[in-house]
């Protein structure tokens, strides 16, 4: 798990799911799975937003975008160069 990953593991498990010692793996469905609901996903994306610098538009929101913290770390990436 790399340094992207691994944060957004950390924030999801210790602030979202209040569980911090929980792990979430790369390809692990957060939100198709019902780990993560729509509230918790616009927490989420503030987090992102804060943390990485990036913007998130409010309609990428949704599981097609990213539904795994893989998908969401290479969104982040993209964002970033």
């Amino acid at each position: 798990m790399d340094d992207l990953t691994a944060a957004l593991s950390s924030y999801i498990a210790g602030t979202i799911l209040k569980n911090p010692k929980r792990v979430i793996r790369p390809d692990e469905p957060l939100i198709s799975s019902g780990l993560i609901d729509s509230f918790h996903l616009v927490d989420l994306g503030l987090f992102v937003e804060e943390r990485f610098g990036v913007r998130l538009d409010d309609s990428e929101l949704n599981a097609q975008t990213f539904d795994t913290l893989a998908q969401l770390a290479a969104l982040i990436q993209q964002r970033r160069s």
